[in-house]
């Protein structure tokens, strides 16, 4: 081979093997895989979800005017969603419709933060573009559609309407119990307590059918945003005294008057709490290391007019041992301001709640002894915390007493059990 020759071979070679080992832009098209939104229109052949007729199309209105607020919802860039949902109508694109549909519905049903879940099963799990948009194409009026998904459920629908109304889109309180509420269903029966009004309702389909007073925890000891499920009424419940109470508020009177104040206050030392309950002599108990926090006691009172937990309890799993249970201070319940427990709930009508439940009367199965009575079906119990609430056209605001709103909540114990206050006796 000539030097001339050589030359150019080397420089085309290059070329040539770049040519070899590049595939046509048609493979490399191939090879990336398409988006979620595109693979579902892909599916259905391009149809469109949005466009297709006059109904669809007020749906697609009716997102752009949603979109307008939604930084309400979670989204910052609603207005400028809302802007690309009326060109995308006026240019036929059905995908940036669905795009942002799409962002819109996973904002609403992102998980929600500061709930301990006894159940998993109802916390919020974010849908993927391809479930959002099957449940778009197939609902019979994709407008009714738009707007149920929108509202959420009533007391969300009604809070934001009034905060646009209003012009207090921008408050802490509105945009924290807006998040807090994403996560109340607006199906089904459900117990929903709001520890900031100290108040509980029973909702049916979103429907409020009962309501009562409550007592909630004092702001040092708060009662806990819970998501769990009731599957039985406790009659005649024993008080299980938290370690803490029993430390700051038992062992002190103890030492000091002996344990014939346990019997007098229908206090009972048993090995643990659970199965079984094997009561212990009291005078095995060393109540001094008890006083000064180095020993475990378990203390139950017995039932009767003076239990903590009154006629019945209503038990739910959770981190913090919190449940909602009767009391034989009643004349609480005048008070404005509920916020006197150590955590747990206490309840103004509890037998309207066990009949509301069991759907009957609410009567004890043995009188004196403990026992449970189960459900048919477990009935999930919503603990949140709402400082804004709809009222009318306007807002309705509580105090923040737990300081939840400014990011900054006090912080709660786990497994606290605290019921009933000796405090109280």
């Amino acid at each position: 081979m000539t030097r001339l020759a050589l030359a150019l071979f080397l420089a085309v070679l290059p070329a040539a093997l770049n040519a070899q080992t590049t595939p046509p832009s048609s493979q490399v098209a191939a090879s990336v895989p398409p988006s979620p939104i595109d693979a579902f229109y892909a599916a259905r052949s391009q149809s469109p979800v949005w466009l297709k007729d006059y109904a669809t199309r007020s749906a697609a209105t009716a997102l752009a005017s949603i979109l307008r607020n939604a930084d309400l919802d979670g989204l910052a860039d609603g207005p400028q969603l809302a802007d690309g949902v009326e060109a995308a109508i006026a240019a036929n694109d059905d995908k940036t419709i669905s795009a942002a549909w799409v962002r819109f519905v996973q904002a609403l049903k992102a998980p929600v933060k500061g709930v301990s879940f006894g159940d998993p099963a109802l916390q919020l799990e974010t849908p993927g573009p391809a479930a959002i948009l099957s449940e778009a194409a197939k609902a019979p009026s994709l407008v009714d559609h738009v707007k149920q998904t929108a509202a959420v459920n009533p007391f969300y629908a009604a809070l934001r309407d009034a905060a646009v109304k209003q012009g207090a889109t921008a408050d802490p309180h509105v945009r924290a119990t807006l998040d807090r509420l994403r996560l109340i269903p607006a199906k089904g029966r459900l117990i929903l307590v709001d520890a900031a009004n100290a108040q509980l309702m029973l909702l049916e389909d979103g429907r409020v059918v009962d309501s009562m007073k409550v007592i909630v925890g004092k702001p040092k000891f708060p009662t806990p945003l819970l998501a769990g499920k009731i599957w039985y009424v406790t009659f005649n419940p024993y008080w299980h005294i938290p370690q803490d109470v029993a430390q700051r508020k038992v062992a002190p009177i103890v030492i000091k008057r002996g344990v014939s104040y346990l019997k007098a206050a229908r206090y009972e030392t048993v090995a643990a709490f659970g199965k079984g309950e094997d009561p212990i002599d009291p005078t095995s108990v060393d109540w001094k290391a008890v006083a000064d926090g180095s020993v475990e006691v378990h203390i139950r009172q017995l039932n009767g007019p003076n239990n903590m937990m009154g006629k019945m309890k209503f038990g739910f799993a959770n981190d913090y041992g919190v449940y909602l249970h009767d009391t034989p201070h009643k004349d609480l319940f005048a008070r404005a301001k509920r916020d006197l427990s150590l955590g747990c709930v206490r309840l103004e009508h509890p037998e309207a709640l066990a009949r509301w439940l069991l759907g009957r009367d609410p009567i004890p199965p043995d009188d004196g002894v403990e026992q449970h009575v189960p459900l048919d079906g477990g009935v999930p119990i919503y603990v949140t915390y709402m400082t804004a609430r709809p009222d009318g056209d306007t807002i309705a605001f509580a105090e923040d007493v737990y300081d939840l709103d400014s990011g900054n909540p006090v912080e709660v114990a786990k497994v606290s059990g605290s019921g009933g206050d000796v405090a109280a006796q």
